[in-house]
């Protein structure tokens, strides 16, 4: 369940807040009066004042510092030891710190949690404030809050998926129903998408794009129906003032953060889409403070254009996270063979959001099978696309103010890499149009900026611009000579010694240092007396004598020793300005930057899947606007991956759920049914997975797991699979069944893929078989769509008599001595029998329990033989029949016995009459005994 947090009840809120003044005094410590604020209490307080919401990382030196609640909660979950200083208001003060060297590490951790940090750093030098007075304490403000959305650093992001954050706006639409509009921007690399969503479909887009934090407006965050869908997102969710998402103000306020006087040349957006836009970029601002990321204009995304699958479909069937969170075991982690970080993401974006667009994914399949062809290609573009980093997320840091040297080193190498592969694939004849045009972008950038970091960067970089030393040596002639100095005073001195020596002709000249002269030049008393008087006294300057020798100066060596006390800082500050100059030409070149960065990763996925098809055997599916899924061979491909690694082989099984089109296809009559039975164990659920996940790789434009498939495109995908409850909303394992599989009665359509699996097996046997069996009825009359039903209710197999596209398919196994053995293939008819007593008997139960439920089993069966399931064949109406009424209740049925019983008054009979009595009882049970 996402957390709420609350934060920015005002919308003025953003400005950094102002130090609190305060007059001179000691600073906090053991000595402070219990009832006093002293001047760095009152600054603390004054800025946490601004940020109630938010853990404060208050900057003492080389420490982030927490006071107070604040340092209670990050001690409890930092796991870090609570201390106490001085006194506030007569309590004492809990304290706790993070070395700011570290801190990137304990802000994963809170963010992790649901917190919020602000982080406060000092804006002036100490030295600075001793100038107000010796006590003075430090100005600071807070120049950042860091939220799960907000994130930039390195080591905090997962490298192969977005962070985003997700920002909502609604608008009434047609039918005064709820439109949302939905803003997603990844402040770690740029990007900025909107949408315009339907309510009923708001949660699927959620579930796809996957945010870290969504934000949305006071205004409506506790309505019901946003509530559930809130309760159900993924990551945090942060509720902002009301006003931000203000409609009216929305296209202004996104006009002012791109500078541009009109929206037209960024496209056509709706009310919701400019609200939502509008309220993820105020959130941006509130966050960021004083930085500006460098976002890309919003692009609108289309509806329609990508598969709609929700959030219970996704968990079910693995696609990016398993079940428990991972992303080892998903049909991502499986596939990903992707070579950097961007193509990791993009893959995953594609996995995520199917398309639905025949020709898109033609095109993308057209990639793939270049990338396949030819091992050594392959080879050779992988082995570049390693050498490119992230330089998407490492312009982002830059444009914030947070990134370092390793950063430009990142843009420096990425653009060779582009640059290279430009070369490289254009050269290809019959290139497909997807490389090409990713090929094309690769090259866009003008290859000046490339060679300038080159040039001006060091093989060795440090972390942060601050340490210096990441200009390279012949770079800039002014910063080699203030490094030499630094680095190379001895030698420095020497050489002007020897200089010396050579004018004067004395050999004992010496050039010396001390903390009281600095730098001197000793000659022995003799010569040092010619030196007093003219000429030489015009160069030589006196400075001390000594017995036996005596010490000068001249304006040349006090030149030297001040260039040699400055040089260090003089170095520093020469590299600082030729940073300056090398991020504003690497800013300059941002959206070629960009669309280098795009291209790397479309070529990235292209040979990443062209690996996959090739080294596993994968094929080409073909993917049309018809009703077609026909599979010949298919295969899981997560638990074929995890069977090849223990040297086992995968059962491969076809499937075949082609529906039909009427003429011009005016009419769909809808695709096939299969009814999938069979013992546990025996592989139904890996049945029904794998073929859902063979049209997702197939629409994401990725060779399929299988000797052959041919897919129509599939609109909607729809998975209910397991068992699992959410106690948390009151909801047993059963109701949660019954919520998933009312959605998907209600939303699939003739083009949709409906997986079922066990539908009703949480409740009592009579009542899940209807369930289960008007479901079936539903999805094939009104629904019409293709579908995997897996199920135990072996009744349900008699629905293929009545059904035309229903058919049915079983899980062969055998028995050897009474133990099952799982064969694991899927053949054509029904399963007689679940097996589940032999299944019970591999899990180990008890011998005593195994045969007692043998025994029970047959008298079960027994019973059941004497109502056959044919009957209600007949007797049921299906859908088509709903809108006739209902026929009469049959006649009771007339008991003799009972009629008898029932005439009988006890105490009106005589000992005589109630002897004819019995007899007559006797005769009317049909025993046949006459009267003695």
């Amino acid at each position: 369940m996402a957390a709420i947090r609350f934060i920015d009840r005002h919308a003025d809120a953003a400005a950094p807040a102002e130090p609190v003044p305060a007059p001179p005094a000691a600073s906090l410590g053991p000595d402070a009066a219990p009832d006093r604020v002293t001047p760095m209490m009152a600054q603390y307080l004054g800025i946490k004042a601004d940020h109630p919401d938010a853990l404060l990382f208050y900057r003492m030196g080389d420490f982030y510092e927490l006071f107070l609640e604040d340092a209670v909660v990050a001690a409890s979950v930092l796991g870090i030891v609570l201390t106490k200083r001085g006194k506030h208001q007569g309590e004492d003060i809990a304290m706790c710190g993070v070395p700011v060297e570290r801190s990137d590490d304990y802000l994963h951790t809170l963010i992790a949690r649901g917190h919020t940090v602000a982080v406060c750093e000092q804006t002036e030098d100490p030295a600075e404030a001793k100038k107000r007075g010796y006590k003075s304490v430090v100005r600071r403000a807070v120049v950042r809050i860091v939220t799960p959305g907000t994130i930039t650093e390195e080591r905090l992001l997962e490298p192969g998926r977005a962070n985003l954050l997700a920002a909502l706006s609604r608008v009434k639409g047609a039918g005064d129903a709820w439109i949302y509009g939905v803003a997603a921007v990844d402040i770690s690399t740029g990007a900025f998408a909107v949408a315009e969503v339907p309510a009923p479909n708001l949660a699927a887009h959620l579930a796809r794009i996957e945010p870290r934090e969504t934000v949305v407006p006071d205004g409506f965050a506790d309505e019901p129906e946003l509530r559930h869908v809130l309760d159900e997102a993924p990551g945090a969710v942060t509720r902002v003032a009301r006003d931000a998402a203000d409609p009216a103000a929305a296209e202004r306020r996104i006009a002012e953060w791109y500078g541009v006087s009109t929206l037209d040349g960024f496209g056509a957006f709706t009310r919701a889409e400019l609200a939502a836009a509008a309220t993820v970029l105020h959130y941006v601002a509130r966050t960021q403070l004083d930085a500006r990321p460098n976002l890309q204009p919003p692009a609108r995304a289309e509806r329609g254009l990508a598969v709609e699958i929700d959030a219970s479909t996704r968990a079910n069937l693995e696609m990016t996270r398993t079940l428990g969170g991972e992303r080892q075991g998903s049909l991502l982690h499986a596939v990903d063979l992707t070579s950097t970080p961007a193509g990791s993401r993009l893959l995953a974006e594609r996995l995520a959001g199917p398309s639905t667009d025949p020709d898109r994914i033609g095109r993308r399949l057209d990639a793939v099978g270049f990338a396949a062809a030819d091992r050594r290609r392959r080879a050779e573009v992988r082995a570049t696309l390693k050498r490119a980093p992230d330089m998407a997320r490492a312009l982002s840091r830059l444009s914030l103010g947070r990134g370092g040297p390793r950063d430009l080193a990142a843009l420096r190498d990425g653009l060779a890499a582009a640059y290279a592969l430009s070369c490289r694939l254009l050269d290809e004849p019959e290139l497909p149009a997807e490389l090409a045009e990713a090929a094309a972008g690769a090259g866009r950038i003008d290859a000046s900026l490339s060679v300038l970091l080159g040039a001006a960067l060091a093989d060795d970089l440090p972390l942060l611009a601050r340490d210096g030393g990441f200009i390279r040596a012949g770079h800039d002639l002014a910063l080699d000579e203030a490094r030499e100095l630094r680095d190379d005073t001895r030698r420095v001195v020497a050489a002007l010694q020897a200089r010396y020596v050579e004018h004067t002709e004395i050999r004992t000249l010496k050039i010396k240092h001390n903390n009281f002269l600095g730098f001197f030049i000793e000659v022995t008393a003799q010569v040092g007396e010619t030196w007093r008087v003219p000429p030489h006294n015009a160069l030589f300057i006196h400075r001390q004598t000594m017995a036996g020798a005596m010490r000068f100066s001249t304006t040349e060596l006090a030149e030297l020793e001040s260039r040699i006390s400055s040089a260090a800082d003089r170095a520093l500050a020469i590299e600082r300005t030729l940073w300056d100059g090398l991020v504003a030409s690497a800013l300059a070149e941002a959206e070629g930057i960009r669309a280098a960065g795009d291209a790397l990763a479309a070529i990235d996925v292209a040979f990443a899947l062209g690996e996959v098809a090739d080294t596993r055997g994968w094929t080409r599916p073909a993917v049309d606007r018809s009703l077609a899924f026909r599979i010949a061979g298919g295969r899981h491909p997560v638990v074929e991956a995890a069977l090849r690694a223990r040297g086992v082989d995968f059962v491969a099984n076809g499937c075949d759920l082609s529906g039909t089109e009427g003429p011009a296809r005016a009419k769909t009559t809808g695709g096939r049914i299969a009814v999938v039975t069979g013992p546990n164990m025996a592989g139904k659920s890996t049945f029904l997975r794998q073929n859902a996940l063979i049209a997702v790789l197939a629409q994401a434009g990725s060779y399929v797991p299988a000797a052959e498939a041919h897919i129509g495109v599939v609109d909607r995908l729809f998975s209910r699979v397991g068992a699992a409850d959410d106690l948390a909303r009151g909801r047993s394992t059963f109701m949660v069944e019954m919520v998933e599989t009312a959605a998907i009665l209600n939303q699939a359509t003739g083009r949709s893929l409906v997986i079922l699996d066990e539908i009703g097996r949480g409740t009592a046997t009579f009542d899940g078989l209807s369930i289960a069996w008007a479901a079936m009825e539903h999805l094939h009359d009104r629904n019409r769509s293709r579908g995997l039903f897996a199920t135990h209710f072996h009744e349900l197999t008699q629905l293929g008599h009545k059904l035309p596209r229903l058919a049915n398919l079983t899980v062969k196994v055998t028995e050897w001595q009474g133990d099952v053995v799982f064969l694991h293939e899927v053949v054509p008819g029904a399963a007689d029998r679940s097996y589940g007593i032999q299944v019970a008997k591999l899990a180990g139960l008890p011998a005593t329990a195994v045969e007692r439920a043998r025994t029970i089993l047959a008298e079960l069966e027994k019973g059941a033989r004497s109502s056959p399931v044919e009957r209600l064949l007949d007797d049921l109406p299906l859908f088509a029949n709903l809108n006739t009424p209902a026929p009469p209740p049959p006649e009771p049925v007339r008991d003799a016995l009972r009629d008898a019983l029932a005439a009988i008054d006890p105490d009106e009979l005589t000992p005589k009459s109630a002897l004819e009595a019995l007899y007559a009882l006797k005769r009317a049970a049909g025993d046949g005994r006459q009267d003695g």
